[in-house]
């Protein structure tokens, strides 16, 4: 006799729920393979922050395996199993520890005075990030249960997302940098928080045995609590961005607006001179313009001039006010002396011409023939030599 299909579907779902508790039990476990791949991860991304590669870093995702304890996490919540939870919460507490230390310790080894784009721009995390942990830990858990969607190294890839933070960390922390610290930490802490509950809401839906479980799991509902209290500072930060992104688009635009109006409608930076590039420092109050020029005459521009086309900045840009200051650099013309015409020559442009006949001095008379003005045009007179007044007239 046949079971009713409700009874099989029963049995389907608890086969499904062993099988997944033994899976995500395994990936709980702290063990050699876990110590390892973090060591390793960790190794990776901390040099690739220092040399400043996206690829290292990149490459560093490969191997790490945080994201396997984050995903037992989500599972554990569902389940409503808090001693499973506390072990895989802390066998992903015992690899941030490991991987903090390893970053501490290459950043005191190896003291930068200064770090890449790679580190400063992991500190100031905003709410894109958040959206972006968020899809990471859907993705990651359809990777689990949907083995046919994605190889399950793209899956543990996306820990990409929390070995950089921590690595950053480190290195902010032993060069004393402790603002910069906290925002790495708080990108790290947005990034665990994010892919748990992407990682809990893929579950609640794809795994029917745990549908409708999100909403009454305390852990669960705590865990998107702190996912949405990080929209303030995180709101924030993303405001401040795009106040930044702003007003550089407008400081850009009108660094071009002065440049053009400066080269194309001024004498005096636009004839005169040459125009080589304009800046303008927003730090300043009121702004300062600083245009950089190439001038044959060092004299130019005058005091007066600069002033003159400050007022037609100013006017063509009111009401906002600048001051123009210019940065001459005074340039020397140098060419070849030109080629002395030969006698009788035939511009080869026009060779129908008759060639120009130069009439050759008359040597009797000493006089340059064609002379009209009186000034003699020859040779300068050489000095009589005093012998020749004591030889006298010749017989």
């Amino acid at each position: 006799m046949r079971s009713p299909p409700a009874n099989r579907s029963l049995q389907a779902d608890k086969a499904r729920l062993v099988a997944l508790r033994d899976e995500f039990a395994s990936d709980a476990r702290f063990g050699q393979v876990f110590a390892v791949l973090t060591l390793g991860s960790t190794i990776i991304a901390t040099l690739g922050l220092l040399a400043n590669s996206a690829s290292v870093v990149i490459g560093a995702m490969v191997v790490a395996p945080w994201i396997m304890p984050l995903q037992a996490m989500a599972f554990q919540v569902l389940r409503g199993q808090f001693p499973d939870f506390l072990r895989a919460l802390r066998t992903l507490a015992v690899g941030v520890l490991l991987g903090l230390f390893v970053s501490v310790g290459v950043g005191l080894l190896v003291p930068l005075p200064s770090h890449g784009s790679e580190v400063m721009g992991r500190t100031v995390p905003n709410l894109l990030d958040l959206g972006i942990a968020l899809a990471a830990g859907v993705v990651a858990m359809y990777a689990k249960l949907r083995k046919e969607a994605i190889n399950a190294v793209a899956g543990l890839a996306i820990a990409v997302a929390l070995v950089p933070p921590v690595c950053v960390t480190g290195l902010l922390l032993a060069a004393g940098r402790w603002q910069d610290a906290y925002g790495a930490a708080l990108l790290f802490l947005t990034n665990l928080l994010g892919i748990l509950t992407g990682a809990m809401v893929t579950l609640n839906v794809l795994e029917r045995p745990f549908r409708g479980r999100l909403l009454r799991s305390r852990l669960g509902l705590t865990s998107m609590a702190l996912t949405a209290l990080l929209v303030i500072p995180l709101g924030g930060s993303l405001l401040n961005l795009m106040g930044l992104s702003r007003r550089q688009v407008q400081a850009q635009r009108i660094e071009e607006l002065v440049l053009a109006s400066l080269r194309n409608e001024t004498i005096t930076l636009g004839r005169d001179s040459e125009l080589e590039s304009v800046r303008i420092d927003w730090d300043e109050d009121p702004p300062v313009i600083t245009a950089r020029v190439s001038v044959s005459d060092p004299r130019l521009p005058t005091f007066t001039q600069v002033s003159a086309v400050q007022s037609f900045i100013n006017t063509k840009l009111a009401p906002r006010q600048f001051r123009l200051v210019v940065k001459r650099t005074s340039i020397d013309v140098v060419g070849p002396e030109p080629e002395p015409v030969p006698d009788g020559y035939a511009n080869p442009a026009w060779p129908w011409l008759t060639p120009l006949l130069v009439v050759p001095q008359a040597e009797s008379s000493g006089e340059a023939g064609g002379n009209t003005d009186g000034e003699t045009a020859g040779p300068e007179p050489t000095t009589a030599d005093p012998a020749d007044g004591q030889r006298g007239d010749a017989p």
